[in-house]
């Protein structure tokens, strides 16, 4: 028999693992009747208070490590909304052997990205194009039905196709967020700023972008209420409480690893879901950003999007499971297996891409007035690798006939191959290029 104190006096419970206290009613001065559902706090290990159910088949036990549920509104509209603990998690997040082993290997993943990354002359390059596959899987997992080539054809209207123009909107708010977080610290301000980009013009753009919200979200299947929603962010007061925390942490150190530390913050961000729409880009791209703003990466090389697209399910199951049981550390682990994963991928990405540049400037040849513009066009290439040559020769300030000519050379040399040869535009794609870029998508 355990002891626990309750705010309603004290009861003698049988602790059991499937996290239930199993009680004789009548022991707490209780009437049957009275206390079904009945709320009460019990004060557990470390004084952390845990909350308890009182039902007819006893004590539910939730975990509060988290936060807890907060009853809003009454009658037929009422509904509980999930209001989060603050970071740094409450007691500190346990580092066992396996969390160890993955931290580790996932900062030397990132070591050495960085490290590949500071090498390469053209590493911008990798790193325009590598946005633009992030703002795809990051757009997928939201649900949206595009390609790659779909994006960066020249002659897609993204004013008529929305798939394509959530996708676009994705990479102006990440250019826009990179470029101002020079100016800007990683605050609350900057992440506005940037969903105003990321919904301006395309679906959802009359969900106040760029504007915490003023009503209740919940996240649920099409069509879902907030009856069956499967999860309900804390309502807009604690909303603005929970976002003011989140950037008092985001700049404030504490001993934790910066990866860990990472990993909690897209958690508290996705669970707290500021925005009516948005959230889970503005969330996922957070993680690079905090991870630039504290010298983790020193160019925006790492995306995880992939990953989680892969692993959907859990993914989302594991950020409820925190909010369920306060479990954190199994949300960490599955975060690290993200990172590790995903720098992986981008070393491989980076060594594909260094050895094609390598083997194409050797196929065209040395530099020289014969071949200038040829690299001219060849260099737009490895940002734009579908072109047109009307719209090639208009960005380069060059003539049509010479692109032409380029872009003919270019077949011949086999860098460059014509997909649609009966379409009547034109359009010719770096093959070996995007073969690379397409993986994963």
């Amino acid at each position: 028999m355990q002891q626990k104190k309750a705010k309603y006096g004290e009861i003698n419970a049988d602790f059991l693992t499937n996290r239930y206290f199993i009680i004789n009613i009548d022991e707490i001065n209780y009437r049957y009747t009275l206390v079904t559902f009945h709320e009460l706090l019990f004060f557990g290990n470390n004084n952390a208070i845990i909350n308890a159910v009182i039902s007819p088949k006893g004590v539910r036990i939730t975990d509060k490590r988290a936060g807890f549920y907060k009853s809003n509104l009454s009658g037929e509209s009422a509904y509980q909304s999930f209001v989060p603990a603050p970071l740094p998690p409450k007691p500190p997040v346990e580092l066992d052997s396996e969390m160890v082993e993955l931290l580790i290997k996932a900062n030397n993943q990132v070591t050495l990205l960085t490290g590949l990354a500071s090498r390469i002359p053209n590493v911008d390059l990798f790193v325009t194009m590598y946005v633009r596959k992030e703002a795809l899987l990051s757009s997928q997992i939201e649900g949206t039905q595009t390609t790659l080539e779909d994006v960066l054809n020249p002659l897609i209207d993204e004013n008529a196709n929305r798939d394509v123009a959530d996708v676009v909107n994705y990479i102006k708010a990440t250019d826009y967020a990179l470029s101002r977080r020079k100016e800007l610290p990683l605050c609350n301000r900057l992440l506005k700023e940037t969903h105003a980009v990321l919904m301006q013009g395309v679906r959802g753009q009359e969900k106040s972008p760029g504007e915490f919200r003023t009503s209740q979200n919940w996240i649920g299947g099409a069509g879902s209420t907030i009856k069956n929603a499967r999860y309900i962010p804390p309502a807009p007061d604690d909303m603005i409480e929970a976002i003011s925390d989140l950037e008092k942490y985001l700049n404030t150190d504490d001993d934790l690893d910066l990866l860990i530390r990472a990993g909690l913050i897209h958690y508290q961000f996705e669970t707290i879901h500021p925005f009516l729409d948005g959230n889970g880009r503005i969330g996922r791209l957070l993680i690079t950003l905090f991870l630039m703003e504290k010298g983790v990466l020193k160019t925006p090389a790492l995306y995880i999007s992939y990953f989680l697209k892969k692993n959907r399910i859990e993914y989302y199951d594991r950020m409820s499971e925190v909010r369920r049981s306060g479990s954190y550390e199994q949300w960490i682990k599955f975060f690290l297996r993200a990172i590790y994963e995903s720098a992986q991928d981008a070393v491989e990405t980076i060594d594909e891409l260094t050895a094609l540049h390598s083997r194409s400037v050797a196929l065209i040849g040395e530099p020289s007035r014969s071949t200038q513009t040829i690299l001219a066009v060849f260099r737009y290439l490895e940002t734009n690798p579908i072109i047109e040559i009307k719209k090639t020769a208009e960005a380069l300030e060059l003539s049509y006939n010479a692109v032409s000519r380029a872009v003919e050379l270019l077949v011949e040399k086999g860098l460059l191959n014509q997909p649609d040869k009966q379409g009547r535009t034109r359009i010719f794609s770096y093959g070996a290029y995007l073969e690379i870029l397409r993986k994963d998508t």
